[in-house]
């Protein structure tokens, strides 16, 4: 794993664009967010390619499906709070009960705006999107791994997906030769229990990985980059050969990566399983780092937690 760090967001705005140089298809539509989409480079290619709607997230997402039932594939760039919360009647009917196929782009997600506190933080964005009947949910862990989405949900998919898109920079998972597969990818293999996690989680739970092994502990880690529709499969192994799960999200433990986890084992093969993430709790004052420190969504944290269960 690369020691440097680096944002996704630049993976991001280099992909649409060279999506839209072979596909005219492709248009974005954004809320008063090209700087901070990264999208000015876009534009300036683009001109007639990016809407500027305004701060008017509902239209936005109007405004998008319009332009998908006229043959266009749009992008919405939006802050993950806005996207998720205040078009949210917009996201359910526009986008998923009339099955557009669109990429919802959240900016910023999860505790991204840190010290703005709980009404920039979209914590809760994984389990609102999770409820829409066909709906892909995408918590990318680098810039290997958005750009993959972002071509996979392009290219592959006929309704709509929602990908976040992290601002907290992180270093490199996967390598050059990585190809996005909406499967989970086995980090570290281990028998003695697994480590789910996915987004700006997964780098802190190879650290984790890493200094349970140095103690005898082997963890299975699994990236889980698509938490809708689940990799079912890769979580039932777990379970069975390994029989301790701990899960770990930038993002409520209620009804996201965690809650998909344990609904799952507990119907099919029920194992204790160890939610790391959000607490039911609004956010304290402080920045993402703290936050994550704060509630034991770290290294740390994990490795706490991984000593709890097999104790």
């Amino acid at each position: 794993m690369s020691e440097n760090l680096y944002d996704c967001r630049k993976a991001y705005a280099q992909t649409l664009a060279d999506i839209a140089r072979q596909d005219d298809r492709l248009v974005v539509v954004v809320n008063d967010s090209v700087g901070s989409s990264n999208l000015g480079g876009f534009r300036d290619e683009f001109p007639t390619r990016l809407i500027n709607v305004g701060i008017a997230e509902q239209n936005q997402v109007g405004v998008a499906a319009g332009l998908e039932n006229g043959g266009k594939i749009p992008v919405v760039s939006c802050a993950g709070s806005f996207l998720s919360a205040r078009a949210t009647e917009q996201v359910k009917i526009d986008a998923g009960y009339s099955h557009r196929h669109m990429l919802l782009c959240a900016q910023s997600p999860g505790l991204a705006y840190g010290a703005l506190g709980s009404t920039h933080h979209s914590a809760e964005d994984v389990t609102i999107m999770r409820s829409f009947p066909g709906m892909t949910v995408i918590v990318p862990a680098d810039p290997a791994e958005t750009e993959g989405a972002i071509r996979w949900a392009y290219s592959e998919l006929d309704g709509p997906a929602y990908i976040r898109i992290s601002r907290m920079k992180v270093p490199a998972i996967h390598g050059e030769d990585y190809a996005f597969t909406p499967k989970a990818t086995v980090l570290r293999e281990g028998e003695d229990l697994t480590i789910i996690a996915n987004g700006v989680t997964v780098h802190r739970a190879l650290e984790a990985a890493d200094r349970l092994e140095a103690k005898g502990v082997h963890a299975r880690l699994l990236s889980m980059p698509v938490v809708k529709p689940l990799d079912e499969e890769a979580v039932l192994a777990a379970a069975r050969e390994t029989g301790r799960i701990i899960t770990v999200e930038e993002g409520t433990v209620n009804g996201g990566l965690g809650g998909a986890v344990a609904e799952l084992t507990s119907e099919k093969c029920p194992v204790p399983v160890k939610r790391i993430g959000v607490p039911d709790q609004w956010a304290p004052t402080g920045s993402e780092a703290w936050l994550m420190d704060h509630w034991g969504i770290s290294a740390d944290g994990i490795v706490a937690a991984a000593h709890e269960l097999r104790s």
